[in-house]
């Protein structure tokens, strides 16, 4: 999958991004994110300025405690991110996040199948089909639409 989707990278196929949007619902027909999690279990997100801010009013603190009582930053990558893994607004009994109304814009977009240019993308889906089950599902189905499964 990932020499497939090096492939697709550096060769797009004409009307790549049509393909993978129409193949996206068929995804979400199979795939139920609660009977998996692992994205919450195994990665962390990225929290903006604006995620902190939004999430810390919910918990009645200032972004400063919000950020000592849960996060750390990472230096190399300039991002503030999770102390600890599984996520702490993950309930493991349910998969479900407790804070899923005002969850990070990282989480919300997770895992990014249904960005414009899926080439700017690919690198992403490299990395996630090892750890999403709707990663895999959409690579899947882009090789079997090209043919190549």
């Amino acid at each position: 999958m990932k020499t497939f989707l090096t492939k697709t990278e550096n060769n797009p196929p004409r009307g790549l991004d049509k393909m993978t949007a129409a193949l996206e619902p068929e995804v979400w027909k199979e795939i139920d994110c609660l009977t998996c999690a692992n994205c919450c279990k195994t990665m962390t997100p990225t929290y903006t300025t604006a995620d902190i801010k939004r999430i810390s009013a919910h918990f009645n603190q200032t972004p400063q405690e919000f950020k000592d009582q849960w996060l750390i930053y990472e230096k190399r990558d300039k991002d503030w991110q999770n102390k600890k893994q599984p996520c702490q607004f993950l309930n493991l009994k349910d998969n479900k996040c407790s804070i899923y109304e005002i969850r990070p814009l990282d989480c919300s977009g997770f895992p990014h199948l249904p960005k414009k240019k899926m080439t700017d993308y690919i690198h992403v889906h490299k990395q996630n089909i090892e750890y999403c089950p709707a990663t895999y599902k959409l690579v899947e189905k882009m090789m079997e639409a090209a043919g190549k499964a």
